[in-house]
């Protein structure tokens, strides 16, 4: 018999392509030098998804919160967030996040800290990734390195995308 889990992501494949936006926070990168949106783009759209948006913002704790309110409850069911995850006191993404979301999914964090740990080792821990449920609709925050949002993606969320988009609507 299979599990709950299975059975579940079998109903949520049924659901057909996920809308998911892109958000990349950064005080540098443009959207010709943007790659891990070029990145996410391609991921998305070869898995058969769909892109709903893509927004590319500055290092500003008030236009991440309104990227977040302009973009959750629309038409994407997830929203990756890249960029400001850090300990700087330019990285503000997962302070603005983390102030709105309803339901929040400790576990993202602790896998994307516990995999990113064997690339970069212990500063691993200077990663405020994080992931949760605003407005019905998935926020995943990752750090902005291209080798990070490559990781989360294979490891984590393209596994669930449909499975996640599905738990928040069900």
């Amino acid at each position: 018999m299979a599990s709950s889990t299975d059975q579940h992501k079998a109903i949520a494949r049924q659901q057909g392509p996920v809308p998911i936006a892109i958000v990349t926070v950064s005080d540098s990168r443009t959207p010709d030098t943007d790659e891990n949106a070029i990145y996410l783009r391609e991921q998305i759209t070869a898995a058969g998804h769909t892109v709903a948006g893509y927004r590319l913002i500055k290092d500003e704790a008030d236009l991440v919160a309104g990227v977040l309110d302009e973009l959750a409850g629309g038409p994407a069911r997830l929203i990756l967030f890249n960029g400001g995850t850090g300990i700087s006191p330019r990285d503000r993404t997962y302070d603005a996040l983390s102030r709105k979301l309803e339901k929040t999914l400790p576990g993202f964090g602790e896998l994307f800290r516990m995999l990113s740990y064997d690339q970069v080792g212990a500063a691993a821990m200077l990663s405020r990734a994080t992931a949760g449920v605003y407005r019905n609709t998935v926020i995943i925050s990752t750090p902005g390195s291209p080798a990070a949002v490559r990781l989360a993606w294979e490891k984590l969320i393209a596994p669930e995308i449909a499975h996640l988009a599905w738990e928040v609507i069900r």
